[in-house]
């Protein structure tokens, strides 16, 4: 909170320092090849794997940081750009990297073909089977220019929308488009356009480091001391008219974490570079897919993030829904990949392709997220719908002469829709509004519920669906349908080498892979049991697949004994993980048919698996569409609309006044529990207490003493201010704080609410909190909070300045529900109880010591930037 922050603080501060300096950086680099190969006419290998290497660090690795940085400082634009870009340059890379082994093969050969008196390409075609060189080195470039091409779509996107923020980001932006093209046109033409792309990217270079140097002066300074940030180059109301038709209920988006930046754009903008990729091999342009796999795979990581994201902001539906693209993408990468590295037209390739059924889940699951989209609005519902056209022309049923002009038609479509979604979540977040048309709500909410609601509930039951639900359950149940349907036919009797081939990335990436990825939101989630059950999940499958391989390999029976001894030991532990599912019904049914699963896995180690027996997967996988779409519509709503069962062990619900509770647990809405809590608080007590956004802990600052104990019980760090909390202004002007008019009337119009300002301190502080002077705030600044909720603002009138921080240890999330503030009871004097917060995130702090010139964001809270600002313009133009 200190005037001075540092430059690593004001490196956080600008992300986008980090994020165009990795830009420029790669860019240098790429040129640094280009001058190199428009000059010698080759690349030499050893340099050129260099470079490739730091432009997949530097590029990909460090613009990552800087794109999760820029979602965490709500920032949708320099958050989808910077991890957009990521993947490219990390691609890119990759791409470098294939080029120069090619180009290190190609010279072996020529050394070889000296020897042998033959030619390169019959050298080559001796050591590769059969394949002329010159089709491998065309297959790179048309690899390599099908990735290239929907960047070039979307950076133009990106420039556009950047031209509504700011005038810098969009010559990066527009500099990086026109170079993209060039560096596809230089994989087909002659050297000038290496050349040409060369000067592209020296451009890049002189606005990245511009706007770096830009954004890191004004980091430092806290005021726009170069010019290019703050002021667009058009307005982006020019655009379109607001669409009044919103999608979301109000309900829904009061419950969305704002502390982070919407996610939505980044999620369509890996749903365009994926199945461009995918239509450009469907349609015979690209003869090997190897290196197609490797673009899918590292844009699949960034749509992991922006369903990361969608879980931070407590969003299922968009969880689920690029949880499962990224698995879709990823599964069909590496599907075609073995499919292109085998002979196709082998019969048995063909015979094992047919068999698979894993792929009808993916259509299931494109209709379980269609009915989720009902709540959203119609550009979703087309999307979704996309969707489920393309799971089907992937269905391995369809004839080979009709399945890859079939996958590449819904690939085209899909690509479509996915680039106009991008535009449009880019220009609405950008503009809080609905300025590009999407759709009404097809359905309205009301209707929706009272469709699905066939399960009455208590109140209760409601707010025990809303404590262990999590936002990841819906894709924890898709990944094991998967699974378990792909694994349905890989019967241990009669192994088809070529099925194991396909088999094998169904499973691993499915089961284990993604599903390690969910392990890790439910840890964050923070539900009773953790990630337990999706972990223990996530090994069952991976030692499922290497048991194939070890069939695949012929190991000798002995050697599966190893097997046996791991399946044994799972089967054991699922029995335990039986114990605990006592959620509800679903997830009792998901263990007990695994753990007959896992009998069947057991016995196949032992050759004595009856095939018949491997139908239960096929039972284990409608569990867990039944479990998807349940635990999907439950977290949508916020309600439990369709039944998950009820829990087997019940639970006290009446804890709030049970006498074994660690410290008292009062009622918000009597005056008695008010009273009670003032009366602790006064006597030198740490209370848990309600606040417009989340639960707090409070002392008061009639006692420094208390104050201390707060950083025990949240294992505070001590350099960390405490700010304090004040019923109304009227009760600081008291104090006579030297404010300057422009402040006064700032404070006047973010007070009460969930906006906390950080002011000099000075005697008036002395005259307000007393003896707690020192012990609040840092040595020159005091963060001050006025509640916007009737509970706090009566407390504080009674007691007087509250000391005040979230009720969460440190490094935790926050507190959302007095049940999370009761455990730490054993350390506090009593708890406020006053049911869900308002908000799932803390306040929005404003650093107001320089506000004559310039306001400084220190936190994004529940109140996002652009509000702020837009408050603070208009009370400063006044």
């Amino acid at each position: 909170m200190s005037t001075s922050e540092g430059f690593p603080a004001s490196f956080y501060g600008e992300p986008g320092v980090l994020g165009m300096l990795s830009n420029g950086i790669s860019a240098f680099l790429v040129l640094l090849q280009n001058f190199n190969s428009a000059q010698t006419g080759s690349k030499p290998v050893g340099v050129e794997n260099i470079l490739a290497v730091h432009l997949i660090l530097i590029g990909g690795i460090c613009q990552l940081v800087a794109g999760l940085l820029s979602f965490r400082k709500y920032d949708h634009l320099s958050g989808t750009a910077f991890i957009g870009y990521a993947a490219l340059w990390g691609s890119y890379g990759a791409t470098r990297i294939y080029f120069g082994a090619f180009e290190e093969t190609y010279q072996m050969i020529n050394n070889y073909s000296l020897l042998t008196n033959m030619t390169s390409n019959e050298s080559y075609m001796n050591v590769t089977s059969g394949i002329p060189i010159g089709h491998l080195c065309l297959s790179l470039n048309e690899s390599a220019i099908a990735g290239l091409v929907p960047y070039i779509l979307l950076s133009f996107l990106l420039a556009f929308c950047s031209a509504t923020v700011n005038y810098i980001m969009p010559f990066v932006f527009g500099a990086i488009t026109a170079t993209l093209v060039f560096e596809a046109v230089g994989l087909v033409a002659s050297s000038w356009a290496l050349v040409v792309s060369g000067v592209l990217e020296t451009l890049i270079l002189i606005f990245a480091i511009y706007g770096s140097a830009a954004l890191l002066v004004k980091g430092l300074t806290q005021r726009l001391v170069l010019k290019g940030f703050g002021t667009p180059l058009f307005n982006v109301l020019l655009l379109g008219t607001t669409n009044s038709a919103r999608a979301q209920s109000i309900g829904q988006e009061k419950k969305k974490n704002t502390k982070y930046a919407e996610p939505m754009a980044l999620g369509f903008f890996c749903d365009t570079v994926a199945p461009f990729i995918f239509a450009f091999y469907s349609f015979g342009y690209m003869k090997a897919f190897g290196l197609g796999a490797a673009w899918v795979s590292i844009i699949t990581v960034a749509q992991l993030l922006s369903s990361y994201y969608a879980y931070l902001r407590q969003d299922c539906y968009h969880t689920t829904k690029f949880g499962l693209h990224a698995t879709y993408w990823l599964i069909k990468a590496w599907d075609e990949f073995v499919v292109s590295a085998l002979d196709v037209e082998d019969s048995t390739v063909v015979s094992g392709r047919a068999s698979m059924v894993g792929n009808w889940f993916f259509v299931i699951a494109g209709l379980v997220l269609c009915l989720g989209s009902l709540n959203t609005d119609v550009l979703e519902l087309i999307h979704n719908m996309l969707f489920i056209l393309l799971t089907v022309s992937t269905i391995p049923q369809i004839p080979v002469r009709v399945y890859y002009i079939f996958f590449g038609l819904s690939c085209s479509l899909f690509t479509g829709v996915s680039l106009y979604g991008t535009f449009t979540r880019l220009i609405n977040t950008i503009a809080e509004k609905s300025l590009i048309p999407v759709g009404s709500q097809p359905i309205s909410t009301a209707q929706l519920k009272k469709a699905l609601d066939c399960y009455k509930t208590k109140q209760g039951d409601q707010e025990a669906a809303s404590q262990t639900e999590q936002a990841s359950d819906a894709l924890f149940y898709l990944l094991n349908g998967v699974a378990a349907l792909s694994a349905l036919h890989a019967s241990s009797s009669s192994i088809n080498p070529a099925f194991l081939h396909l088999t094998v990335p169904w499973v691993l990436i499915s089961g284990a892979i993604i599903q390690a990825y969910v392990s890790r939101l439910q840890v964050i989630g923070g539900g009773r049991f953790g990630s337990v059950i999706s972990s223990i999940y996530a090994v069952v499958w991976a030692t499922w697949t290497w048991f194939r391989f070890a069939k695949l390999l012929q190991l000798s029976t002995e050697a599966t004994y190893g097997f046996t001894a791991g399946v044994t030991a799972l089967l054991v532990i699922n029995a335990f993980l039986m114990l605990i599912a006592y959620r509800n019904l679903v997830l009792l049914f998901l263990t007990a048919i695994m753990e007959v699963v896992l009998v069947c896995f057991l016995l196949s180690t032992l050759q004595r698996l009856p095939y018949q027996l491997e139908a239960m997967l096929a039972l284990l996988s409608i569990i867990c569409v039944y479990g998807a779409l349940a635990s999907l519509v439950n977290n949508i709503f916020l309600q439990r609309l369709l039944p998950m069962g009820p829990r087997l062990i019940k639970e006290d619900v009446n804890q709030e006044s049970s006498p074994e509770l660690p410290c008292p647990a009062v009622n918000s809405r009597l005056t008695s529990s008010l009273l009670k809590i003032a009366h602790l608080l006064e006597e030198g007590g740490v209370c848990g207490i309600p606040t417009d956004t989340v639960y707090a802990l409070a002392a008061s600052c009639k006692n420094p003493q208390a104050i201390e104990k707060i950083y025990n019980v949240k294992d505070r760090p001590a350099e960390k201010p405490i700010c304090i909390c004040i019923s109304n202004v009227e009760q600081l002007v008291a104090a006579k704080p030297p404010f300057s008019p422009l402040l006064w009337e700032f404070m006047r119009n973010v007070y009460p609410g969930g906006i906390s300002c950080i002011v000099s301190k000075g005697d008036w502080l002395l005259r307000l909190v007393g003896p707690a002077y020192d012990r609040v705030g840092t040595r020159d600044s005091i963060m001050i909070r006025v509640p916007d909720h009737t509970v706090t603002g009566h407390l504080c009138d009674i007691t007087g300045p509250l000391a005040l921080t979230s009720a969460n240890p440190s490094g935790e999330p926050d507190s959302t529900h007095h049940d999370m503030v009761i455990r730490l009871g054993h350390k506090i004097q009593g708890v406020l109880c006053d049911g869900d917060s308002n908000e799932v995130i803390a306040s929005t702090v404003v650093n107001c010591l320089k506000i004559d010139e310039i306001i400084a964001f220190v936190r994004e809270g529940c109140v996002p930037a652009a509000e702020v600002r837009q408050i603070f313009d208009r009370v400063k133009s006044n």
